[in-house]
């Protein structure tokens, strides 16, 4: 689709220009700075021990008997018997306990620890490209926890600094935490003018300062207003060895919508902002008199009246599903949907009253949800229901267009954007993958988003795959996530027994970051603890009076 032919072959000649220009500089001798990839350690230096909470790597830990979904999209095989020396999956060999053995048969893999995990399932940790830390007041021991205990072992921090100090810390498995590949926005780490972060002819020496500084992701959200900066700046962050990604920006779809976007070169498109707009009939949403971008009650509602525009417009909802889509897919675009994180605008109550805030949300976070005009994302104080059958609709054509997009080769990846909007960090990395589901896409796909999609995404070669010489990075889970994503809640999934009794799974077992394992029952309870503290001295508010119990 091509709603401004002008604009489009402008666009194209000037990525094609700098991309020309770019790869002439290189030729010349001007190396290209790469980001330090995830380093494979065979030979752990030592065991380390986090008190109760976990311990390792270990010079060989052995998983046995365990069932393997291999996050590529194929379906679970086994068993098999899995050994990990260091942080590497060294050897994955079929076992088979109903098999005839002979003494001929090849022993059983043996090591310092062994893991029985008899009917249990093991997948690749799940890889978070886009999480929000906050400010100070919530933890970051209560932050990276959440999400081991939810089978993320890799994120990406869009608070750098708040990890910036811990990074060497976290790849020497100092510190109990994820993966961390922090998100930075244009021109951070840097030392160059607003002056000079505007202009396009500076954008490969800025893109290739960041690599230097060990920058991997790479946010546009700043340079949306200027397509031809925008495009100079992806361009440039590709070339740098990073990858760029974007929220477009609704204040700039005039300028950059999501198409736009990918035909400019940018690796990936976050949320769900610039898609309808790239279908419409003309270059600007019907904006009300009264729209103000800094009122998010707003905002909000705008963003999701355009989708309504285009769903009940026949042609439009075609050109969305079929020629946006299929455009998108052709740049190689990635989309990193977030759906989690936005959910409560389409049911404002059910989000308030999810049965995990009372013991594993923190009182901060808590508070940060409440109805406000100050602070991010929590505009829900004059929410109607009609806003809310807006997002209904939003979600629903949203959801098709995912669909479409990955069945015409388009690569989903996985983030959740948590913590805003009553998403708790953690247990949103389980509804993501729900919501995603939502689409249509089939489960083994959907983990696949978390897997080696998100694995390719980050530029991560050894990440993202149950497979020998890979990263061990893998979470162990009390039944196949491929049939039901609750069994990755670490409070598991209700079953009922051959005699009728109903009873809880054990969630995720055990998650294993960089060979470490994760105790993720002690981890839990750990939780809890760090949540009752923060709640200690805290009274009632606008959301939970009207059903307290009376003392």
């Amino acid at each position: 689709m091509n709603k401004n032919p002008a604009r489009s072959s402008f666009y194209k000649l000037a990525a094609q220009l700098i991309a020309v220009a770019l790869a002439a500089i290189t030729l010349s001798g001007n190396a290209v700075a790469q980001v330090d990839k995830v380093q494979l350690k065979p030979n752990p230096k030592e065991t380390k021990r986090f008190g109760e909470l976990a311990e390792g790597p270990y010079d060989r830990l052995v998983i046995r008997n365990v069932m393997v979904i291999p996050g590529h999209g194929g379906p679970a095989s086994g068993p098999w018997d899995i050994l990990i020396t260091g942080n590497v999956i060294a050897e994955m060999r079929r076992y088979d306990p109903l098999g005839d053995h002979s003494e001929d048969d090849e022993p059983r893999l043996t090591g310092d620890r062994i893991i029985e995990g008899d009917g249990k399932f093991v997948m690749p940790g799940m890889i978070n490209l886009h999480l929000h830390y906050r400010s100070e007041e919530l933890p970051l021991d209560y932050i990276h926890y959440m999400q081991l205990v939810t089978g993320v072992t890799s994120v990406g921090p869009a608070e750098p600094n708040r990890v910036r100090d811990m990074m060497e810390a976290e790849r020497n498995n100092d510190v109990l935490s994820p993966r961390l590949f922090p998100l930075y926005g244009w021109g951070a780490t840097t030392d160059f003018s607003e002056e000079q972060l505007r202009d396009p002819a500076m954008a490969d020496r800025v893109a290739r300062e960041m690599a230097r500084n060990g920058v991997r992701q790479v946010y546009l959200n700043s340079v949306c207003w200027n397509a031809e900066l925008f495009g100079a700046a992806a361009e440039a962050v590709t070339a740098a060895g990073s990858i760029s990604a974007v929220h477009i920006q609704p204040n700039s779809t005039s300028e950059v919508n999501a198409l736009d976007a990918a035909k400019l070169g940018v690796t990936m498109i976050v949320h769900h902002y610039g898609y309808a707009e790239s279908a419409l009939d003309r270059t600007i949403q019907e904006y009300p008199n009264d729209y103000n971008y800094f009122d998010e009650n707003i905002r909000f509602r705008e963003a999701g009246r355009v989708w309504e525009e285009v769903k009940r417009n026949p042609e439009m909802r075609k050109r969305l599903l079929e020629e946006v889509a299929q455009e998108l897919a052709d740049t190689g675009v990635v989309m990193q949907p977030n759906r989690a994180t936005y959910e409560a605008n389409r049911d404002v109550i059910r989000a308030q009253g999810l049965p995990w805030h009372e013991k594993y949300t923190h009182q901060a976070l808590w508070e940060w949800h409440l109805p406000s005009p100050v602070n991010h994302a929590s505009f829900q104080y004059d929410w109607t229901s009609y806003d809310e059958y807006l997002w209904h609709n939003l979600y629903d054509l949203w959801g098709d267009l995912i669909y479409s997009f990955n069945n015409k080769g388009g690569r989903v990846a996985y983030g959740t954007d948590d913590n805003f909007q009553w998403s708790t960090g953690g247990f949103g990395n389980v509804r993501e993958l729900q919501l995603v589901l939502e689409s249509g896409m089939h489960p083994l796909e959907v983990l696949q988003t978390a897997n080696l999609n998100s694995a390719k995404t980050i530029l991560e070669p050894k990440l993202g795959l149950i497979q020998e010489g890979y990263v061990a990075d893998l979470i162990i889970v009390d039944g196949s996530p491929a049939k039901d994503f609750k069994y990755l809640y670490p409070f598991g999934a209700i079953r009922m027994t051959e005699d009728r009794e109903m009873y809880r799974t054990e969630g995720i077992v055990h998650t294993i970051k960089d060979g470490v394992v994760i105790e993720n029952d002690r981890m839990l309870e750990e939780i809890a603890r760090i949540v009752e503290e923060s709640k200690v001295g805290a009274g009632p508010d606008i959301v939970r009076e009207p059903f307290l119990v009376d003392p």
